[in-house]
């Protein structure tokens, strides 16, 4: 019965029940992390091959680059045609860099503050405001990339189809709006892919500030957990014909394909924001690791090999995505006390309980043993308008310990619920 319907005693009675089964959850003595989108043991596993893999000294040589030694600032070409085949981009749009895209795009912003972009009229350290479009629920480090510059953030609501263009449009008319952070595919928390017709729609924006970028980070580009491949349309190559070809930079790596913090990561831009780039960065860096550059390539060859290797990670994924899904569908659906989306890729499901519970869900949560991503971490400045969104990330933990997670997390979705509705 939906709870909003039941009489106050009624009310009453599953309240009193419903805390008994959150006493009882406590007692369990839990101790289970649902709080990042990590893989799990199971999908490391997968990679072993990779860290145990011995590379002949006959083949550090590759294309003519030492991959043993110093030089080659864009990465190992071969890398490059690898990132180039996977994002569908040109080889000459592509940087193969160290281990992590967030350290890119943290690294770009900071080259923005210090030094400007492409077209920027001063560094952004010079400016006296810097504001940037956060599509929320979004990706909780890209705020805080945000938040750590001083930048002024301003949430942009997010719909099935992407952010909501008729207020980006709108906004980027602002020479104050200096751009905008984008997860297009299997958006983080929401699993939202950007409509065709959005990602036109991004890509033909007329911002008043000429320096406007679009951070468009592809982190979930191969990450189907449910159904074959999904093409996606190539922002590089819509803001050219756009007239915008300067206007991106796209990010990935393979933090979930194969190792986090251990794989490699890239960016694709124009060719001449690569030659602006390369001239800050010739400063910084002479190479990036181009051995971890050759094991990448040797181990999966090809855009092919990745994708291949992506359905054992779905085999494992989907039951995690099914479990999740199977508790809320049988424990909460009925009552009519949260909603979610039912994504077929990426690594969270968003979850939306009653206006003003998530925090307190969130805290029975942690108080029950176990741990989720904070409430409110998916909006800019941590501040959820209306208090519901929470991060469901079911990779990490082995999938009985999930199944006791969701156990727990549907219980205190009952009870911040019945205390709502109660006035408790």
């Amino acid at each position: 019965m939906n709870l909003k319907e039941m009489s106050r005693e009624q009310l009453e009675s599953f309240y009193k029940s419903t805390l008994q089964e959150y006493e009882n959850c406590k007692a369990r003595g839990l101790h289970l992390d649902m709080s990042r989108g990590k893989p799990g043991r199971e999908q490391l596993d997968l990679s072993m091959d990779l860290l145990n893999m011995h590379i002949d000294p006959s083949e550090t040589n590759m294309d003519g680059v030492e991959a043993r030694n110093y030089g080659e600032l864009m990465g190992l070409p071969a890398a490059r045609r690898l990132f180039a085949e996977l994002l569908g981009v040109k080889f000459e749009q592509v940087f193969a860099g160290g281990s992590a895209s967030l350290t890119l795009m943290y690294d770009l912003i900071a080259k923005a503050y210090t030094h400007g972009l492409l077209h920027s009229e001063k560094p952004w350290s010079k400016l006296d405001k810097v504001k940037f479009l956060c599509p929320a629920p979004g990706y909780d480090r890209h705020f805080t990339i945000s938040q750590s510059f001083g930048m002024e953030m301003i949430t942009i609501p997010m719909t099935e189809d992407g952010p909501d263009m008729d207020m980006v449009e709108q906004l980027v008319t602002d020479k104050d709006v200096k751009g905008m952070w984008c997860v297009p595919k299997y958006s983080n928390p929401n699993g939202v892919i950007y409509s065709d017709r959005t990602v036109e729609r991004i890509a033909n924006l007329k911002p008043a500030a000429p320096d406007f970028t679009l951070i468009w980070d592809n982190a979930y580009c191969v990450h189907e957990f449910d159904g074959d491949f999904v093409p996606f349309k190539n922002i590089l190559e819509e803001c050219e014909k756009a007239g915008n070809p300067d206007m991106v930079f796209e990010f990935a790596s393979t933090s979930k394909i194969t190792f986090p913090g251990a794989g490699i990561a890239c960016f694709a831009c124009s060719t001449a924001n690569m030659d602006y780039m390369k001239k800050l960065l010739n400063a910084q860096v002479i190479s990036y690791d181009k051995l971890n550059h050759l094991r990448h390539v040797l181990y999966f060859k090809n855009a092919q090999g990745v994708i291949d290797h992506m359905k054992k990670h779905a085999a494992v994924m989907k039951p995690k995505f099914d479990t999740v899904l199977r508790f809320l569908d049988t424990e909460i659906a009925p009552l009519g006390i949260a909603s979610w989306h039912r994504p077929k890729g990426g690594y969270f499901v968003s979850l939306y309980v009653m206006n003003g519970c998530a925090k307190r869900v969130h805290a029975l949560c942690k108080d029950a043993g176990v741990v989720m991503t904070g409430a409110g971490a998916t909006y800019p400045y941590k501040n959820d308008p209306n208090d519901s969104n929470l991060r469901i990330a079911p990779s990490f933990p082995p999938l009985d310990e999930l199944e006791k997670a969701m156990q727990v997390l549907c219980v205190c979705i009952k009870l911040a619920a019945a205390e709502k509705l109660l006035g408790i």
